[in-house]
Formats: C-alpha cells, structure tokens, sequence
C-alpha cells in the first residue's frame, strides 16, 4: 500500500539538497556527488527510509542512495534523515535520495558503479501478465548486471512466499549465484547485524515469517 499523496512533496523534493533531482546527469560520476571513492549501496524502493537511515549512520564509510518512484514515499525518507541527524547530533553526508523508476536504473549509474543493491518488500506484482516488473525478475536481474561491479551483491527480503520463490527461479535462471537463501529471516544465523524495514516490522509483529535471499553473479 502507497502513502497518499503528500501536499508540497515534489516542491520539497526539488528543494532539498539530498534529492539528486536529475541523476542521469550523474551517471559514471556519483563519486563526484559524495566526494569520495567510498563504494556505493543502492536501496530500490526504499519506502520510509528507516533501513537505508540506518545503515548510512552505521557504515559512514559506505555512500548510501534510496531510489523511491513516489514523492509522497520519499519525504518520509528525508523527514527520517532529519530526525537522525538531530537525535544524533550527525551529518549524514553519505546519504542521498533520488525520485525515479527502478526501470530507468542503468540511465542513471553507469557499468561496474555499484557495489551492492537492497530490494525490500518489494511489490510482488501478482498477475504473471506483470511478472516482468518485478524488481527481482530476469528483466530486473540484467538491468542490475549491467550497474554492479563484478563481485557485486543483491539483497532482497520479502514476506511474500510466492514472491520469493519465484525470485529463487530468476536468480537461477539469470545464471547468478545464491550465497545463501532462508524462508525465516528471524530465526536464522542470516539475521545477524539485520536491520529491519517499516514492513518487515509490521509484518513480523503479525506473524508473518520474512524471507531473504543474497545472490551475486556466477564467475
């Protein structure tokens, strides 16, 4: 379920200097943007933002860009940026944003600029006529090889069984390899150092096991 639509959202999107307005102007240059060599993580749908929040506050080493499709979606990713640097009295300058597509992915990083890509909860888009815009379809999977660097990684958590055995399906049908794979995040040695999305906490509290899978390409 989306967030409706926020008053403002897009005047706030073009004014915030965390919002990467138009990032295919960036592409083979976002190192130009963080000023630094640091490797980049990329979240697709990255909701709330409280995962990706997170993880820029832990791993300052690590540049961090959400890509959320809503703007109504992606303010709640810069208001969670804010209250983090204000509790913690810190500048999260390894974090940024950008409105996109997922689809429009290699017009905005160029080959071998990423280093490791989150897919959580993602839409599981049921109706196999839309099994192509799913973020870990095979569609999807090419999209992801032509930007990763060769020992790069994906990361996807879902709640979705279905979703999740169709995504074990792609990776092995994209010819990628599954590191590792557990239809019960929580009560596996995969949880160790997880952090946990807005959806992963409400569906957990429901009962709902979580499912995670970690590929990268086969050599």
């Amino acid at each position: 379920m989306r967030l409706r639509n926020v008053k403002g959202a897009k005047e706030a999107m073009i004014e915030s200097p965390y919002v990467v307005n138009e990032p295919k102007e960036y592409k083979g240059k976002w190192k130009e943007v963080f000023k630094n060599e640091n490797p980049i993580y990329i979240e697709v749908g990255m909701g709330k933002g409280n995962f990706i929040t997170t993880l820029a506050k832990q791993n300052p080493n690590i540049n961090y860009i959400g890509i959320e499709k809503y703007s109504s979606v992606l303010i709640r990713g810069l208001e969670k940026r804010a209250e983090v640097e204000k509790e913690e009295h810190i500048t999260l300058s390894n974090l940024m944003f950008i409105r996109m597509d997922a689809e429009e992915i290699e017009e905005v990083f160029d080959k071998e600029e990423v280093s490791r890509i989150y897919l959580n909860f993602s839409d599981p888009w049921p109706k196999d006529r839309h099994a192509k815009r799913r973020l870990t379809s095979t569609t999807f999977l090419k999209r992801y090889d032509n930007i990763l660097k060769a020992d790069g990684v994906i990361e996807f958590k879902t709640d979705n069984i279905s979703l999740f055995h169709f995504s074990l399906a792609s990776v092995k049908e994209a010819g990628w390899n599954l590191v590792a794979s557990t239809e019960d995040l929580h009560h596996s040695p995969m949880n160790e150092g997880n952090v946990m999305t807005e959806y992963e906490r409400k569906f957990s509290s429901m009962g709902n096991p979580i499912c995670k899978l970690v590929c990268n390409r086969s050599n």
